[in-house]
């Protein structure tokens, strides 16, 4: 049997080719579409073999599959971690929203493929991995319905929030006014787009004006 210091070094060295696989999958399918998109190329853009490919992910659609997994899962734990530090801050409910959208900015300015074609994706109903598409999307949505909720009950919101919907709307706000910038306004620095969502959470979210 390995030993454990070789079963790690393994592991290891397996998640770093998976990550370049990601990485090269996300880009190509992002500048040409998954169809057009095949395997040898994201092992030439990899750098691997396209055995290589095969050994860590089925298929090309199972390899799609756990991207969207990795991405937003990513995203997530950004998400929660954000959350986590306000509270350990001693900040409200309103600054963990705050700090959630910076997070979620933040991963958006350094993933902007992936987000690209997460966004696009979720427009999509005939694809092999919507389950899963839809399953990671409310784990990430779930972080804010849980911030939510907790706000209501400590009277920070109003009762008559719509939990569900407030926080999909307000992932979506992020989502969309980062792709905006990314592709309208990238003059605009992260500090500044930030701050417009904030002011906007302030006004609409915590009622304050």
């Amino acid at each position: 049997m390995e030993s454990s210091s070789a079963r790690s070094g393994g592991s290891t060295r397996r998640e770093a080719t998976r990550q370049k696989l990601y990485e090269a999958a996300v880009t190509l399918i992002a500048e040409q579409g998954f169809s057009a998109t095949t395997v040898d190329e994201i092992a030439e853009r990899a750098g691997v073999a396209k055995g290589t490919v095969y050994y860590n992910f089925a298929s090309k659609s199972v390899l799609f599959e756990e991207l969207l997994r990795h991405g937003v899962g990513l995203l997530t734990a950004s998400l929660k971690e954000a959350a986590e530090a306000t509270a350990r801050a001693g900040g409200g409910k309103v600054d963990a929203l705050d700090a959630m959208i910076r997070a979620g900015l933040v991963f958006i300015d350094r993933y902007p493929a992936f987000t690209q074609l997460y966004v696009a994706e979720l427009w999509r109903t005939n694809r092999a991995w919507q389950s899963t598409l839809m399953v990671v999307r409310q784990e990430a949505v779930a972080v804010v319905e849980g911030v939510l909720r907790e706000g209501v009950a400590t009277g920070e919101f109003s009762d008559e929030i719509d939990v569900q919907l407030t926080a999909a709307a307000l992932v979506g706000m992020v989502l969309v006014a980062a792709l905006d910038w990314k592709s309208f306004q990238p003059e605009r620095s992260l500090d500044d787009v930030h701050a417009a969502l904030s002011r906007l959470l302030q006004g609409r979210v915590s009622g304050r004006v």
